[in-house]
Parts: structure tokens; sequence; C-alpha cells
């Protein structure tokens, strides 16, 4: 009796705790999660790859990794770390891609928003002046806005255009500017020149800034990354004597693999989210 009364006051009170917290909805969530994913595809300069897709590629690599290592050193659990870690790589992967690609677009942002603002100063149509960063703008831009050129000559809709160019680019810094030209070409505003300077004092002024928190962070995180991997690569080495993986095949030898493997990532994830920089999401998709 007395452990239904407990079973009873637990699932009350973990219903009493779920209720103070506004969740989302899981469907929702899961589209913002492939969203998200897709984003840094593309900025990773990954194109026409569906979450999906790139999921379920990440998974056959990993159940490819799991069946090679264990045929090599034929310890069931190492496989199953093996096929994690290579599952798994995909997405890091992509991360880091992506985070490079952003800090070289970082930078070059306010040369393109200046090239903008230049040419609505100089009377250049919006569509023009965006279209003249695809030959003198900033090396990493060039492509897309080249693309958006070759989009608005075919068409000559310039609102599809934009669509496609921010959907090319999936930067919050493109959203802005994107939705600046398009409010100026659709109820003729005069400011935008000025919102466009504006925009490019603050963009250079957090490139700055960034940039000197990301150096003086980067020792840490080397370190950090260094720790994790030093355990497994020592397990690698020890793959290849005959008989070293022995003592993982038992149920103690896989639980300390677990456990290894729980800390390591965890203690990771918690090293990178204490010092991971605030990033700017697409509020203007």
């Amino acid at each position: 009796m007395d452990a239904v009364l407990g079973l009873v006051l637990g699932t009350g009170l973990l219903l009493v705790w779920l209720a103070c917290w506004a969740a989302p909805p899981r469907p929702e969530r899961a589209r913002s999660r492939a969203r998200d994913l897709e984003d840094r595809l593309v900025q990773a300069g990954i194109h026409g790859v569906t979450a999906g897709v790139f999921g379920a590629s990440a998974c056959g690599l990993g159940l490819l990794a799991m069946v090679l290592a264990w045929s090599l050193t034929g310890s069931i659990a190492v496989a199953v770390i093996a096929g994690a870690a290579a599952g798994y790589a995909p997405f890091a992967t992509v991360t880091a891609r992506a985070r490079g690609r952003r800090a070289r677009l970082r930078s070059a942002w306010p040369e393109a928003v200046d090239t903008i603002a230049s040419g609505i100063r100089a009377g250049l149509a919006l569509p023009e002046s965006l279209a003249a960063l695809g030959e003198r703008g900033p090396e990493p831009l060039r492509p897309a806005f080249a693309a958006f050129a070759e989009d608005y000559r075919a068409s000559g809709a310039f609102g599809p255009s934009l669509d496609a160019l921010k959907a090319r680019l999936a930067d919050p810094v493109a959203d802005r500017i994107v939705e600046a030209v398009r409010l100026a070409r659709d109820v003729g505003g005069t400011e935008v020149g000025a919102v466009l300077r504006s925009l490019a004092r603050f963009l250079r002024d957090d490139a700055r800034v960034r940039g000197e928190l990301e150096a003086r962070q980067s020792w840490t995180v080397n370190a950090a990354r260094l720790a994790v991997a030093a355990p497994w690569l020592l397990l690698a080495l020890l793959a290849t004597r005959p008989g070293g993986l022995a003592a993982f095949d038992t149920a103690a030898g896989a639980t300390v693999l677990v456990a290894g493997a729980l800390a390591c990532v965890g203690a990771y994830t918690l090293m990178r989210r204490l010092g991971r920089l605030p990033a700017e999401e697409r509020v203007l998709r």
C-alpha cells in the first residue's frame, strides 16, 4: 500500500512539474530541428539535401562503421561506440564547416553592405545594386549574388529572386538586408541607405568583438577536444594488439566503455554550452 501511495504521489508531483513548463508541440519542435539542420547544410555549402536524407546517410555510415569495427576487433562494445562516433561525425563536420563559413561571411558582410549602400547613393536600382555584388562584392558572397542576378534576368520577378537569395545564403544578416531592400522597393522608402550604413557599422563592431572572444576561448576548446580524443586514441592503439580488447567484452569492461563515453560526451557538451557565444537566429525567413 505504501508503494502505491508513493507511486501516486510521485506521478502527481511529476504532472505538476510538467504543467509549469510551456513546451512547444513535439511535431513543431521536430520541424524546427529539421529546419535548423537544413540551414546548417546550406551554410556548409551542401545544397539540395534535406534533413531526412542527411540523417539517414549518417545512420547508414554509423552502421557500416559498427560492422567494420566488429569484424576488425571482435568486440561488440567497441563496435557500438565506433558506430555511434561515425554516425555523429557527419553532423560534427557540417557544424564545423557551417561555423567556418559564417565566420567568413561575418567579415565580408560589412563590405557588401557598404557596396549596396554606395550603389543606391549613386542612383543604381535596387536589383542592380544587389547584382553588382556578384562581380565586385566580397569573394565569399559572389556566387550567391551572381545566382540572384541570373534569377532576376531570367524571370524579372524581384520578390521571388530575393526569396531564392535568402534560401541560398541561409544567413540572418542576409535576411535583414533582403527584407530592408524589399521594403524599400515596395513602399519607396528613402532611408534604406542610412539603414544599411548603420547596419554595416553594427556588423563591424560585432565581428571585432566576436573575433576577440573566439580567439581567447580557442585554446580552451582545443584542450577540451584533445582531452576527449586521448582515451579513444589509446583504445584504438589497444585494438592493434591481439587480445588487447578482450577485457572489454565482459560486462564490467562494457560498463567502463559506456561510462567513459557518456562522461566524455557530457563533459564536452557542458564545456561547449558554457562557452557558447550567442548566435543570431533567422527570424526573417
